[in-house]
């Protein structure tokens, strides 16, 4: 039974995190104010205060010394994404680019899982203020909310590393949870400052002026290295008729799918990683199978005129699917009319799959593929070797890890649960109408936090769609484990007691 002080614990901690939310609200906040944008600086304003007032209820009413556990942390971390989609979401009702509060935490949700599906109306006449924070709202969601508080707020927490896979991560680039939190934002702004610059020199190669493409450069690469696919165009990618911009984005939707401790090797001059790695090994099998079905669909189809525009567009689709970012070159709608039944199928695969585990990237992961495909290869020698034989399997990520049957499972159970969460989604969407086909597209892309569309997503959708999409897009980034230990904790309060 939870104790009122895992309740007080819970909340302290929850207004810890919004207002974290909160203080990064401030720097679109001064961008709207130093461009003359008084209605977008006010909306955010009222974002900002409102993060405040909630972190004081807190701080005020559910101040506790009592030492958290596992069902504290695991809990938190569920509770605060869909209290920061609230509060996220505020910012952006405000600026009447949303049908309705509803529409806004759609975005929001998007955003801070790291999704890129979006209902935003009109976004090409969306404040710089505004459309600032719906990209670093990817930002904040690829590192993680609740990382933020474990690196600015919690130093020494005992039940860090709770909180810390209760967000979908599970390695320890250091023994220190908080020493992990913090590494991951240093890298995160060293490659925000230096991937920003790539693309603005692209983006002015272009023909884009010197100002619009800071910011589009700013913008487009916290989405893509945080494989959101928020972009702040409503054309996306197409709006900048540039393969050396494509290149460029491809590159940060590479490194957003690359485990943080690949990351932390490669920068310690450890390259050998690369290729020793288990699950990066994995990802270049599937990612190259992925391709190649989809421009072998290309061409049966007949979708291009020419090998190379079917390559181009289908190893672009297939990378920002895999990598769980969205972005796109071509038009929603042209999965439907050009792709054909097997591109269309690998581009599902690969969004399923997603990219590494300990990354800003959706999906199963590559590591669970690895485990699961070669536990069934061990589970086929085995049988052919003798009954008393020891057999002692291993991978490699980061080093040497002993593979046991509470491993297989844990990938098994997780794989299974994605699997049913893309099945689920794309049933509710059929009974509206939607072909099987591209239900499970768009149910996909929701849960394994991609953002590719297929044109279902819309402000039009039916809102038991929205609702759906939410729910997937939050369990999914979250690897459902915190979200049922939440559920769990739910069920057990006393208050739900006594009302049965």
């Amino acid at each position: 039974m939870p104790k009122s002080s895992d309740t007080k614990a819970i909340l302290e901690n929850l207004g810890k995190v919004i207002l974290g939310l909160g203080a990064a609200m401030l720097i679109p906040l001064f961008l709207s104010l130093s461009l003359g944008e008084w209605k977008p600086a006010l909306d955010l304003g009222v974002g900002f205060l409102s993060c405040v007032a909630f972190w004081l209820i807190t701080a005020l009413t559910c101040r506790t010394e009592a030492n958290a556990t596992w069902a504290v942390g695991m809990p938190t971390v569920a509770l605060s994404w869909l209290v920061a989609m609230l509060f996220g979401a505020i910012p952006l009702y405000l600026s009447g680019h949303f049908g309705s509060f509803l529409d806004a935490s759609f975005d929001c949700m998007s955003g801070l899982a790291t999704t890129g599906l979006t209902v935003i109306q009109d976004l090409d006449h969306l404040s710089y203020g505004v459309n600032l924070w719906r990209h670093m709202i990817m930002f904040l969601g690829g590192q993680g909310i609740v990382v933020i508080v474990l690196a600015l707020f919690v130093p020494g927490a005992s039940w860090a590393t709770d909180m810390y896979r209760g967000e979908g991560r599970e390695d320890h680039i250091f023994p220190n949870i908080i020493s992990t939190a913090r590494f991951i934002w240093v890298v995160s702004l060293v490659y925000l400052i230096i991937g920003t610059l790539i693309l603005w020199v692209t983006a002015l190669k272009a023909g884009m002026p010197p100002g619009k493409g800071l910011f589009d450069s700013i913008c487009i690469f916290m989405a893509g290295y945080d494989t959101g696919g928020f972009t702040p165009r409503s054309q996306g990618i197409i709006f900048y008729h540039s393969v050396w911009f494509e290149c460029a984005t491809m590159i940060t939707m590479i490194l957003g799918m690359t485990n943080f401790g690949v990351h932390y090797a490669l920068w310690r001059g450890r390259r050998s990683e690369l290729h020793r790695n288990t699950e990066m090994r994995c990802l270049a099998v599937t990612l190259s199978l992925t391709v190649f079905f989809a421009i072998a669909g290309l061409s049966i189809s007949k979708s291009y005129p020419t090998l190379l525009a079917m390559f181009r567009r289908g190893f672009y689709q297939i990378v920002s699917g895999h990598s769980g970012t969205g972005f796109m070159t071509i038009y929603g709608k042209q999965f439907v009319s050009k792709w054909g039944p097997l591109a269309l199928l690998a581009a599902i695969i690969a969004m399923g799959l997603g990219g590494a585990s300990g990354s800003t990237s959706g999906g199963i992961k590559a590591i669970r593929v690895a485990i699961s495909t070669r536990a069934l290869w061990w589970d086929a020698k085995r049988l052919l070797l003798p009954p008393d034989a020891v057999i002692v399997h291993k991978y490699h990520n980061l080093r040497d890890i002993v593979v046991t049957e509470r491993v297989v499972r844990n990938a098994l159970l997780v794989t299974l649960c994605y699997i049913l969460t893309y099945l689920g989604g794309a049933l509710i969407l059929t009974f509206y109408g939607y072909p099987l086909s591209l239900a499970i597209f768009e149910s996909t892309s929701a849960c394994a936090n991609v953002g590719l569309t297929c044109g279902i997503t819309s402000h039009a959708m039916p809102v038991l769609g929205k609702i759906t999409f939410i729910a997937q897009m939050w369990m999914g980034r979250l690897e459902f484990i915190s979200v049922f230990t939440l559920i769990g904790y739910l069920l057990k309060l006393p208050w739900r007691n006594r009302i049965v």
